[in-house]
């Protein structure tokens, strides 16, 4: 994703604390306190881009808090707008890298974790970047709860693939495959921008449900 610099980004991310958490990892442990209503499950997106998945779930899971996380900070600037505009007071946005989540992150903390288009980094020396890899999967299972949710949807195929056999050499459970996700109609699914631009061009779209267990 080719993104415009914006020298004016970090200022902008900083002038909205009320939505971005600044510094995450003072909230580890506790993260239900960084929202309105502190007795509601805890989601996380990794990858979350323009925000458009995270505030579209959002607005149509107010029983549930969510979070994106975006390492670009030139993109957290437009989910920044996004969720101002859709004013929806139970997501918050992170301007942090995957690397280190369980320096963010409590054991058990989190219900449901969200794995968008994530780059496929499709050569194989760079196998340990994909967010689908043990390394990363060590971490989510640490930081989910015992019966919590890996959900992935990409339009790549060769990285479903992979992820499938990452997950279950890993010892995860599939719960769902899913190799064209708009052949019928699921009321629950909200659509990235990568997922719109994919599927109006016709493309598949590849989904899974990952279960925790520990």
């Amino acid at each position: 994703m080719r993104v415009r610099n914006k020298p004016w980004a970090e200022d902008y991310i900083k002038q909205h604390d009320g939505i971005v958490v600044l510094e995450p990892s003072q909230n580890k442990g506790k993260w239900k306190q960084a929202f309105s209503h502190t007795n509601r499950p805890v989601h996380l997106e990794i990858g979350s881009g323009r925000g458009g998945f995270i505030q579209g779930m959002g607005a149509k899971n107010p029983e549930i808090n969510f979070i994106g996380m975006e390492v670009q900070k030139n993109v957290v600037v437009s989910a920044i707008d996004r969720v101002k505009e859709a004013e929806v007071e139970n997501v918050r946005l992170l301007h942090e890298n995957a690397d280190q989540l369980s320096d963010i992150f409590e054991e058990n903390e989190l219900d449901t974790i969200y794995l968008n288009f994530s780059d496929p980094w499709p050569k194989n020396r760079h196998e340990k970047r994909r967010l689908t890899h043990q390394s990363f999967l060590s971490q989510y299972q640490q930081i989910l709860k015992a019966d919590g949710k890996i959900v992935m949807k990409t339009d790549n195929q060769h990285l479903f693939e992979y992820s499938l056999v990452s997950f279950s050499q890993f010892g995860l459970r599939l719960e769902e495959v899913t190799l064209d996700l708009h052949a019928t109609e699921d009321p629950t699914n909200v659509m990235t921008e990568y997922e719109e631009k994919f599927t109006n061009k016709g493309q598949p779209i590849y989904r899974c449900i990952i279960s925790n267990h520990k």
